[in-house]
């Protein structure tokens, strides 16, 4: 074998130097870096799109059934002003709502988060949740569902009790609360009709949101002839002159049931985070819950009575003299 034929072979074997190598690794490690850092940011999103998703039909659905219910307070009434004094009022206020023979605690009935004795729990900082109790009549030729899906037969003589709270979830942690809805039955004179009652209008109900942070309610009323004022049912008890109640509007602050994928660049907006807006007041999640990355959005629902009518007549001084 010949010199030229020995530096031929070296030249054809020779591989990568140290350089090239190292060259190569970095690249490398800088696409696999951009591969996983575009998985991650597209898993978050996935996750954030998913989580509103769920918030969001899940509140819309539920919500609605709400509205549908709470559409039916003082049907059967013949009594259309609907007060705290009104027998069978279609917003239960007080025990004579209800009739005669009742003698149910308040805290069952429609109170406010300032109301005296009344705790209502919420995963805002200061801010309770309310608590919104209806009642109505089957006076329809078909048979109706109360909202914890017992039947009320058509032409029932029983008066339906609903009572929308929040509760701490079955076996959940603290910070697990849902809104939930308890039925029962009263007769004509408020006595508890205990045929009908299931788990009755103070027992612990049947889940409507599983996951929500806040409940508040506003009662509605005409203070005059062209203005509709809200203001929670502690204040309507303290007024003089109760006005009739017409709408009602309910706010609620739900989270998702996934937790989302942590963001550390998400601490730059911790000024922010946890603050919603419901019914016009702003609210902050408490610091556990500010904690627990979750969805959340905040939903509002105004309701039209349809049981509840206020007419308003005016007069004109006649000009006209004999």
């Amino acid at each position: 074998m010949n010199n030229n034929q020995v530096s031929h072979f070296n030249n054809s074997s020779s591989g990568f130097t140290l350089i090239e190598l190292i060259i190569s690794l970095v690249l490398g490690l800088l696409v696999s870096a951009a591969v996983i850092q575009v998985y991650i940011i597209s898993a978050r999103t996935s996750v954030v799109q998913q989580s509103a998703s769920e918030v969001q039909d899940t509140t819309i659905f539920a919500l609605q059934a709400v509205d549908d219910h709470i559409r039916l307070a003082n049907l059967g009434n013949p009594i259309s002003n609907i007060t705290s004094t009104t027998p069978h009022s279609g917003i239960v206020l007080t025990t004579n709502n209800l009739g005669n023979s009742n003698a149910t605690d308040e805290k069952y009935l429609t109170v406010s988060a300032d109301s005296d004795g009344w705790t209502g729990l919420s995963n805002i900082v200061g801010i309770e949740s309310d608590q919104l109790t209806i009642q109505y009549k089957n006076i329809t030729s078909a048979s109706l569902y109360d909202c914890e899906g017992t039947e009320i037969a058509s032409g029932s003589s029983d008066w339906v009790v609903e009572r929308y709270f929040i509760r701490k979830a079955t076996g959940g942690a603290a910070t697990d609360l849902v809104l939930a809805c308890a039925a029962g039955r009263v007769d004509e004179e408020g006595a508890i009709v205990t045929a009908f009652t299931g788990t009755g209008f103070t027992g612990t109900g049947e889940v409507i949101i599983p996951a929500v942070d806040q409940f508040k309610v506003l009662l509605g009323t005409m203070t005059d002839v062209s203005q509709l004022s809200y203001m929670p049912a502690n204040t309507y008890l303290t007024l003089t002159e109760k006005p009739a109640i017409t709408t009602i509007k309910l706010g609620v602050i739900v989270r998702s049931t996934t937790p989302l994928i942590e963001d550390p660049e998400s601490e730059l907006a911790t000024e922010d985070k946890g603050k919603f807006v419901v019914l016009g007041t702003e609210q902050k999640l408490n610091t556990v819950s500010m904690n627990e990355n979750y969805y959340r959005r905040s939903y509002e629902s105004t309701i039209t009575l349809r049981s509840a009518r206020v007419m308003s007549v005016t007069g004109l001084k006649s000009n006209v003299t004999s």
